[in-house]
């Protein structure tokens, strides 16, 4: 478990947001070396494949890789820097927060900031404050200091947070938890699988792009052409104050949700009872998740050419979409045992009654 952790806290604090996944890539080149065939779409996804006892049906479990962020736009002439969101930011999470821009010269260390609310007007203070009036303090005194420090437009800039556990070491807090701790399942599954005669062929997949619009999903499932796919990912979790059972049902700890309903797809049924019923037999605890704004990979892999029988799974995470997110491990482990079972069980013959239903 100690390893695992470690795993997971490099997952965590590395850097990478929608379009520099680069970092993420080599960690998991890394985490599954030799356990794996490696290879790329032309956007920059990795492929991990894991041949079993017959070429079909071919599996996709598809995890991206990007966490949201920042891209600067401007460098004023006093020094700081105005930049876009890469991905779906709250302006309430964002003020004071530290973040890490990375230069030409090497990372920086910055501050997001606005006018400061002693010299606002009563008005101005009722307000939540607009990206668009905040920018990045990285200490420099004007423009060409910053220039100088390697900063440039189009320099990708990333949420600063640690790791830590919490509570009684399960409950573990970091940043990108969305959707790192999807590919540490990923991971895990390809290791596990590696060692079994598992009866299809499985490609496990760290997309791009997805917080930007799913765009590492669109290459990928072009590129494997996949019979399935699971999609790994996370979900907002309820259980916490003012949010009600019926917004947001999933909870940490509480075991793996299963989508039933997204924005971008409602999940193969087949495939979903697959799924809840191989946990009922090995008794791995379960939850639903619904999500009515917004979607994952899957929005563009389960419409790929004539369809792809597709399902997601997902972590439930505290405070998604903010420097500072919270999971349960024992819902990550959780993950990994299901999806492994429905592997060794996924044959031709299965697919064929999925199709079916």
């Amino acid at each position: 478990m100690k390893k695992k952790i470690e795993w997971l806290k490099r997952f965590s604090e590395t850097c990478g947001v929608s379009g520099f996944e680069s970092r993420i890539k080599t960690l998991l080149l890394e985490r599954l070396d030799g356990q794996a065939t490696v290879s790329y779409d032309k956007l920059g996804s990795v492929v991990f494949t894991a041949k079993g006892k017959a070429e079909t049906p071919k599996v996709m479990l598809a995890s991206h890789m990007d966490e949201i962020g920042f891209m600067v736009k401007h460098i004023t002439k006093e020094g700081f820097l105005r930049f876009i969101c890469l991905g779906g930011w709250w302006e309430q999470v964002m003020l004071g927060q530290r973040v890490i821009v990375h230069g030409k010269n090497g990372d920086l260390v910055g501050v997001i900031g606005s006018k400061p609310p002693h010299i606002l007007t009563a008005e101005e203070r009722s307000k939540v404050v607009q990206k668009k009036d905040m920018y990045i303090d990285i200490g420099a005194k004007d423009d060409e200091e910053a220039r100088t420090l390697g900063v440039f437009e189009g320099c990708p800039v990333t949420p600063y947070a640690n790791f830590a556990a919490m509570g009684d070491g399960k409950t573990l807090l970091g940043k990108a938890w969305d959707n790192r701790i999807g590919c540490a399942v990923m991971a895990d599954v390809m290791e596990e699988i590696a060692t079994k005669k598992h009866p299809n062929t499985v490609y496990g997949v760290a997309t791009v792009q997805e917080e930007v619009g799913l765009r590492g999903a669109q290459t990928s499932v072009n590129l494997l052409k996949p019979d399935i796919a699971f999609v790994i990912d996370t979900c907002v979790a309820g259980g916490t104050p003012g949010v009600a059972d019926e917004i947001a049902p999933a909870k940490i700890g509480e075991g793996i949700a299963i989508t039933i309903y997204d924005a971008g797809m409602i999940p193969n049924t087949a495939l979903r009872d697959y799924a809840f019923a191989t946990a009922k037999a090995l008794d791995i605890p379960t939850q639903i998740s619904v999500s009515e704004g917004g979607s994952t990979d899957g929005g563009r892999i389960h419409l790929h050419d004539a369809g792809v029988l597709t399902l997601t799974f997902s972590i439930p995470t505290r405070y998604i979409h903010s420097h500072q997110s919270i999971i349960h491990i024992d819902d990550y482990l959780n993950a990994v045992k299901l999806i492994v079972a429905m592997l060794e069980k996924l044959d031709s013959k299965k697919y064929e009654e999925l199709l079916m239903v």
